[in-house]
C-alpha cells in the first residue's frame, strides 16, 4: 500500500510525520514550504504537483528536492477528499496490478496508460510506482 499525504496549505507541513514518504502539494509552494517538507520528513522520497503547478515551481525548491534525492512528480489525486481521509491511499491490489502487468512483458508506457486510465492515476505516478516496485 502507497499513502500520499495531501498538503493543501503550508500550515499542513508541520503536521507531516517521519513516516510520510510521499506527499501532493495541493497548493502553490515556496521554496521555504518545499525546505520544511524536508525538515518535518526527513525521509520523503516524493513529492507530487498538479500539472498546473509544476511549469511553475521555484526552481530553487524544485533543485534543492531534487539533490536530496526527492522525486517530484506531476499529477493529481482525483476524487480525494481531504476532509475525510489526509492521506489518498493506493491500495496493494492495484500496486500488485503493476507488477502483474510488467512480469507479463507490457513495457512502462502501456502499463502506465492502462492503469492511469483504470486508477486515476497520473502516468508520472504509475512510473514512480514501477521503479519502486523493481
Amino acid at each position: 500500500m502507497m499513502k500520499i499525504r495531501i498538503i493543501s496549505s503550508k500550515d499542513d507541513i508541520k503536521d507531516l510525520t517521519r513516516n510520510d514518504l510521499t506527499v501532493h502539494l495541493a497548493y502553490r509552494a515556496s521554496s521555504t514550504d518545499m525546505f520544511r517538507l524536508l525538515q518535518s520528513s526527513p525521509r520523503l522520497k516524493a513529492v507530487q504537483v498538479p500539472p498546473s503547478y509544476y511549469k511553475g515551481m521555484p526552481y530553487t525548491g524544485r533543485a534543492f528536492l531534487e539533490t536530496q534525492g526527492v522525486e517530484i512528480i506531476e499529477g493529481d489525486v482525483w476524487g480525494h477528499r481531504k476532509d475525510i481521509d489526509e492521506y489518498y491511499v493506493i491500495d496493494d491490489e492495484m500496486i500488485d496490478r503493476i507488477r502483474g502487468l510488467r512480469s507479463d512483458g507490457l513495457n512502462v508506457e502501456e502499463i502506465s496508460s492502462r492503469i492511469s486510465w483504470e486508477a486515476k492515476l497520473s502516468a508520472s505516478m504509475v512510473d514512480y510506482i514501477i521503479r519502486q516496485s523493481a
